[in-house]
């Protein structure tokens, strides 16, 4: 982890929407955690991303005065963008696919006869090295309703018994894209943040409709825990970003987010060609080793995790049990055996 008080490399800055008790508003958060509010050139992140292209030199130099605001433990850190797109890439780390691949139920039928859990696992480590060269990104779309901020409560929902943590790295776009190819897809990165991507796997797969699958339940509620900043790219070497989780002081993921089957670029071309790329965008890129399945330990109430990727910060959050004032659900669960 990073010796900054904020979890920011020497030299960098991070994009942040933080509130107080006078409102909300867009800042810069240095290393030393010294704070500039952006309100008088910017109404809001939106606006800085939406202007990218000259806002990265402005802050730049903004970051490098002496001008200060505050100190950021003063605020409460905001999901760094308060209404964007959302799209998560799904079984994108090649050892953590492996691993359910290995596992899990649903892939029990290409197990070979006799065949042991070492060798059907190196055979698909090696579909992802195959996947990887020649294979097609996937992602699936979310909802901004879902995100919370670093240090909010993790709300645990009544609907669900198994909330899980996923903690990504995740692009933030700085443009409106179409069609853009490989070379030029670092271009429409704006920067990387925090994203822990919370889902209830046990209330994903349903077998009352064809398609399979319900994507819903990982949209509830806080289970999008963003930032606490958007770390320009040109601080970010997403090759040497360690992903790290902690669950109640119990390191549960430890990764290089170089494990990745597909590049961030890759995941920004894929999406251009499929959707309007918008500034602010979210791409997180799917997770590592490690979460609650791997180790047969969901949330539960009272739980406190601490997480975080070298240089973009660090997220803490207490996990609460929803208050629902009495109201129970209609449709509490589908067909899923």
């Amino acid at each position: 982890m990073s010796d900054s008080p904020v979890g920011l490399a020497e030299g960098s800055f991070g994009v942040a929407r933080l509130r107080n008790s006078e409102g909300e508003f867009p800042a810069i958060v240095r290393p030393d955690g010294t704070v500039l509010d952006l309100s008088t050139q910017y109404i809001d992140t939106h606006a800085v991303f939406a202007d990218w292209n000259q806002a990265f030199a402005r802050l730049f130099d903004l970051a490098g005065s002496p001008a200060v605001t505050g100190e950021y433990a003063s605020y409460r850190a905001l999901p760094p963008l308060a209404h964007p797109n959302l799209m998560g890439a799904g079984q994108n780390f090649k050892t953590h696919t492996a691993q359910m691949l290995t596992k899990n139920k649903f892939n029990q039928h290409k197990r070979l006869p006799g065949e042991t859990d070492e060798v059907f696992y190196a055979r698909n480590l090696e579909l992802m090295e195959e996947r990887s060269r020649t294979g097609v990104p996937f992602f699936w779309t979310g909802l901004h309703s879902s995100l919370a901020g670093a240090g909010d409560d993790l709300v645990l929902p009544l609907i669900g018994e198994q909330p899980d943590w996923e903690l990504e790295l995740c692009v933030v776009v700085g443009e409106t894209r179409r069609f853009v190819c490989p070379e030029e897809a670092d271009s429409a990165i704006a920067g990387y943040m925090i994203m822990n991507d919370i889902g209830t796997p046990d209330n994903f797969r349903r077998t009352d409709i064809h398609f399979g699958f319900d994507w819903i339940g990982k949209h509830q509620p806080t289970f999008k825990i963003a930032g606490p900043f958007v770390v320009p790219k040109e601080f970010v070497d997403p090759a040497k970003v360690q992903i790290q989780l902690d669950l109640n002081g119990t390191r549960m993921q430890d990764w290089p987010a170089g494990d990745m089957i597909f590049s961030p670029q890759q995941f920004v071309t894929y999406a251009s060609e499929r959707v309007n790329l918008m500034p602010g965008d979210h791409i997180f890129l799917g997770s590592a080793p490690g979460n609650g399945a791997h180790h047969n330990r969901f949330l539960r109430p009272g739980d406190i995790i601490d997480a975080s990727l070298t240089g973009l910060g660090r997220q803490r959050n207490l996990c609460v049990a929803e208050d629902t004032n009495g109201r129970t659900p209609v449709y509490p669960s589908y067909p899923s055996d």
